[in-house]
């Protein structure tokens, strides 16, 4: 690969990176949307929520585009493989939690029909984490930054600590009230959700592991 075209790949490469993480920007506002939704019975804005659907999957058609067209026309060398593999990945990754941003909205539509049956408090505080992990994995894709993975992984953990003490909360609920168990039903899914949200985030982890160092590697 002479200079010249050298120049044009790595160009081509950094505007793949801009796209990854518009992408990756459209999901993490879908999920503080659907969250807010949710905690406000804005059945408005869940819709909006769904409807960035069509966003993500645009840009997922895109960057699968991009990248197959630098496999095709360029002759990457070892690492920009690596790269232009992560990429497809980690887009793959960031669509389904495009996906369940829309799952939690749409539940949020069905919750908003009545008032809760308690004030949710911990289910934005897990959000939170979570929408904060998608950023900071995009950033540690960016700008190479392994260490920064230790640190998501061990947020990882505090969402997977959410899980099961706000799982055994609404099942204790459902024990003592059989009344709420439609909405506790639904509330369980919604963590349900945020805590797979947060399994592909550690997916794109280890996918920006793999691009850095060239081994694959199960970080959690």
């Amino acid at each position: 690969m002479d200079q010249h075209t050298r120049a044009s790949f790595d160009e081509q490469l950094r505007e793949l990176q801009q796209e990854l993480l518009r992408m990756g920007g459209v999901v993490e506002q879908m999920l503080f949307m659907c969250v807010k939704a949710l905690v406000e019975r804005d059945v408005a804005l869940a819709d909006e929520t769904i409807n960035m659907d069509d966003i993500v999957d645009g840009y997922n058609l895109d960057i699968e585009t991009h990248c197959l067209r630098l496999l095709a026309l360029q002759q990457p060398m070892a690492r920009d493989l690596r790269t232009i593999a992560a990429v497809l990945k980690i887009i793959t990754d960031v669509e389904r939690m495009g996906d369940y941003a829309v799952d939690i909205a749409k539940t949020a539509k069905i919750l908003a029909e009545k008032p809760l049956f308690k004030p949710l408090v911990d289910i934005p505080r897990m959000a939170e984490i979570v929408q904060r992990m998608l950023r900071e994995s995009l950033q540690a894709f960016v700008n190479h930054d392994t260490a920064l993975l230790e640190q998501i992984v061990t947020e990882d953990d505090a969402v997977d600590n959410y899980n099961r003490a706000l799982t055994d909360e609404l099942v204790g609920y459902m024990e003592k009230n059989p009344s709420v168990v439609y909405q506790a039903m639904r509330l369980i899914l919604i963590v349900r959700y945020l805590e797979r949200i947060a399994d592909h985030i550690t997916n794109v982890c280890e996918r920006v592991y793999y691009m850095e160092t060239g081994t694959l590697k199960e970080l959690h």
